[in-house]
């Protein structure tokens, strides 16, 4: 072809750029370059976003990724140790129903609750001793040394046909249905005496009850027989309140926990009684703090 009429060649319709120019050993020494360092970000990105999802998601599993373990401070307070276990039976529920015996209920630890039958507290107050979480017992009148009157209709006698004194005892448990056991209420002459407390035994067995033996006797049997029954039971160790002071209560409380730190665990029986209450009031916390737990008989029976 010609040239145009100022001196140039025509136009072939192709763009002759220098990339078009360039050599062939030169193109591809660029595209390598652009190559390696498309890949090196590609690498840089993924490598932080890795990161970030091991941040926010932890490893995932069978991965081998090391952390960077922090050691917590070790706390200056050290937990109490459980030093020895303490029950405590309150008797003579029954007798009334007011802020004493409610206050036996808010002591905030387990008490088992031994109720009279046949007084006009007594079914109300098992089912508030029960609504509260704490346990219920029968405290079973029975016959003593010394001549007492009251609870006639459910006295148990050493006079009695065995006949008489199971009717008494399923009787008491069908009034308070909340009772899981049975303790003496006075009694130094029943439980002395073998028949009876073999009578009491064998229908405790079948009703599925445990006893404690108040030993209100020095020459008591109730322990003993029941054992010799398979029934559960324990003994009392300490009685808080024969005198009513509060010097000589807290005297009998520190007696109490002394026999549970040494022997492990101690029972003491105490009486829905104002300063029996305040005592208690007073001792409990600092018993907690010192690590002695307070628990059910039903808990500790055997």
């Amino acid at each position: 072809m010609g040239r145009s009429a100022f001196g140039h060649a025509p136009n072939d319709g192709y763009c002759h750029s220098p990339a078009m120019s360039m050599k062939p050993a030169a193109y591809k020494k660029v595209i390598g370059f652009l190559s390696i360092a498309v890949l090196f970000l590609l690498l840089t990105n993924y490598l932080a976003l890795r990161k970030l999802d091991l941040v926010t998601r932890g490893p995932a599993s069978g991965e081998d990724v090391k952390k960077e373990i922090v050691s917590k401070p070790e706390s200056k307070i050290k937990p109490k140790k459980r030093v020895g276990t303490i029950v405590l039976v309150i008797d003579d529920f029954g007798y009334r129903n007011d802020q004493v015996s409610d206050g036996f209920l808010d002591l905030g630890i387990p008490i088992t609750c031994a109720i009279i039958p046949g007084h006009a507290q007594s079914r109300e107050f098992a089912q508030k001793a029960k609504a509260a979480g704490q346990e219920v017992i029968i405290h079973m009148p029975m016959e003593s040394t010394v001549r007492e009157s009251g609870e006639e209709n459910y006295k148990i006698k050493t006079g009695m046909i065995s006949e008489e004194i199971e009717w008494r005892i399923r009787e008491v448990f069908k009034e308070m249905p909340e009772a899981v056991g049975m303790n003496n209420h006075q009694g130094s002459k029943a439980t002395m005496n073998g028949k009876v407390m073999s009578v009491v035994g064998s229908v405790l067995k079948q009703e599925g009850k445990y006893f404690v033996d108040s030993r209100t006797s020095s020459a008591t049997v109730g322990e003993k027989t029941m054992r010799s029954l398979g029934v559960p039971t324990m003994r009392r160790h300490i009685f808080l309140d024969n005198e009513s002071d509060k010097k000589k209560i807290a005297n009998q409380l520190e007696q109490l926990v002394k026999m549970a730190g040494k022997q492990g665990i101690a029972l003491g029986i105490g009486h829905a009684r104002p300063n029996t209450l305040a005592v208690l009031k007073k001792e409990i916390p600092d018993l907690l703090a010192k690590g002695f737990q307070f628990e059910f008989a039903s808990q500790n029976v055997k």
